[in-house]
């Protein structure tokens, strides 16, 4: 049940293969590995593709890609996962992070206004920065950790109620 959900929403492998962006991962995209869904895929896409949607840098897809290669988790899984963080959900998963940050730097919350201008990055990075970059950190490892152990529990309550409709 689980593996056939999942397997619902991934796009096809070929397709992602040819990515332009993904290129420059070669033949190590040729593992079968990466492409094969399982328990043990699964539970470390999540956790790699969580992971990677919480931190805050550009090409986050890539850095899913480049770890879950090593790993040998799935591959599109992962990559998936990243588009948690999308332009909608962005701002209050950030600011989330942000308060997470300042609550285990133990500071105040610093008021800002958002401008489009490298003035304001700057000063943004020196005022805020420090409490956003750690709680985005806690949130990643957070989330990787829930992810992990989450669908592992579910796909095995997944086999084990297979198993019994199977019995009975």
């Amino acid at each position: 049940m689980a593996k056939k959900t999942i397997q619902r929403f991934l796009p096809d492998h070929n397709k992602i293969k040819q990515q332009k962006s993904l290129k420059i991962f070669g033949r190590w995209l040729h593992d079968a590995n990466l492409w094969h869904l399982n328990r043990r895929s699964a539970r470390g896409a999540f956790s790699v593709g969580l992971f990677f949607a919480f931190i805050p840098v550009p090409f986050q897809m890539i850095l899913a890609a480049a770890f879950a290669i090593p790993f040998r988790v799935n591959l599109p899984l992962s990559v998936a996962l990243v588009w948690l963080t999308n332009p909608l959900t962005m701002p209050p998963i950030f600011y989330c992070s942000y308060l997470v940050g300042v609550l285990a730097l133990g500071q105040e919350t610093q008021p800002f206004h958002f401008e489009a201008s490298w003035e304001w990055l700057v000063q943004s990075i020196t005022t805020i920065g420090p409490a956003f970059m750690i709680g985005s950190l806690i949130c990643a490892s957070f989330a990787a950790i829930i992810g992990y152990f989450g669908v592992d529990y579910l796909w095995r309550r997944s086999v084990n109620k297979a198993w019994h409709a199977r019995n009975k």
